[in-house]
């Protein structure tokens, strides 16, 4: 039969406290808990071990006796074991084995009593050595009906699909196809949520759900700040002097027109309401539209363009040595 040192499972000294050992069982009980570990034998088998050495460590008399017979092993170890194998005769309890499965006492409200209980049976060697259950009060493991994990995972989309609303199908593990609705106006780092396709639950659990992180990437022309919109839109030379009409491309894919005053400056923000991006969560209502105007300086004059132009700066520069 295999020798069970409970003090190297609970990673303790043989002199700890009882303080010392049920802060070693909480932390690694804690750690390897089937509700932790879903599907996970060895993390199963952990808590066993775990479960069996705190049984007989935090009881004053078993700890006792398993103290003797320790001492009795280690001292037959040393000596080479002498004259066959160790006997275990001698400690063993007698009797047949009580109903199976490993307890813990909850030793507090604020501790155990929610995520620990037993779970399997005991080792042949605690059955021998110590016989069937413990006496205390205990309470049988059983796992609690836990929802699953929520699963987050980035999804990029264009700025149309934010402007106009869009679907995405998405594959499921089982191959199945999953339709998500993507909303009208959503922006970069905006969730959307959709129910019961994350984790799966434990013992009965509800599932978890699926959450996609929203990136918009960058748009060609558009500049998106939150719900109002950018755009450059280049102007001649002339017609930003002489006032004219220029188009501006829309996120609608449509073309409007835009009165250019004379005189009007390069960088000049024109603001053309309503023509942004939806509200996300007023999607009637719209953001506004800036368009900045970008005058384009000619780099292919003529000689008769240069002279004109010429001509132009002496007439300023006369107007403004005189005042007018």
């Amino acid at each position: 039969m295999e020798f069970k040192d409970y003090y190297k499972i609970l990673g303790v000294s043989p002199n700890a406290t009882e303080k010392e050992i049920k802060s070693a069982f909480r932390r690694l009980a804690r750690k390897h808990h089937p509700d932790v570990n879903p599907n996970d034998p060895q993390a199963e088998e952990r808590f066993k071990e775990i479960n069996e050495a705190y049984e007989v460590l935090s009881d004053p008399e078993k700890r006792k006796k398993y103290d003797q017979m320790r001492q009795q092993y280690e001292a037959w170890q040393r000596a080479g074991r002498p004259g066959g194998q160790f006997d275990w005769g001698r400690w063993a309890t007698g009797g047949a084995a009580g109903p199976g499965g490993v307890h813990v006492e909850y030793v507090g409200p604020e501790d155990l009593g929610d995520l620990f209980g037993g779970f399997g049976g005991f080792s042949d060697f605690f059955e021998q050595i110590f016989g069937g259950g413990p006496t205390r009060t205990r309470a049988q493991y059983r796992p609690r009906p836990r929802r699953g994990r929520d699963i987050e995972q980035p999804i990029q989309i264009t700025l149309e699909e934010a402007f106009h609303g869009s679907t995405r199908r998405l594959r499921r593990e089982d191959g199945s196809t999953l339709e998500v609705r993507i909303p009208r106006g959503i922006d970069t780092g905006k969730r959307i949520r959709v129910r019961g396709e994350g984790m799966p639950g434990v013992a009965g659990g509800e599932p978890g759900d699926l959450y996609l992180r929203v990136e918009v990437v960058p748009h060609p022309l558009f500049e998106r700040r939150g719900d109002d919109l950018y755009v450059k839109v280049p102007v001649d030379l002339y017609t930003a002097v002489l006032g004219g009409e220029v188009e501006v491309p829309t996120i609608e894919g449509k073309r409007i027109l835009l009165k250019i005053p004379p005189g009007t400056q390069n960088g000049k923000l024109f603001r053309l309401r309503g023509k942004g991006m939806p509200k996300l969560k007023k999607p009637d209502e719209r953001g506004d539209m800036y368009a900045e105007i970008v005058v384009r300086i000619p780099t292919d004059l003529t000689p008769e363009e240069r002279r004109l132009f010429e001509q132009l700066r002496d007439l300023a520069r006369r107007r403004g040595r005189t005042g007018g």
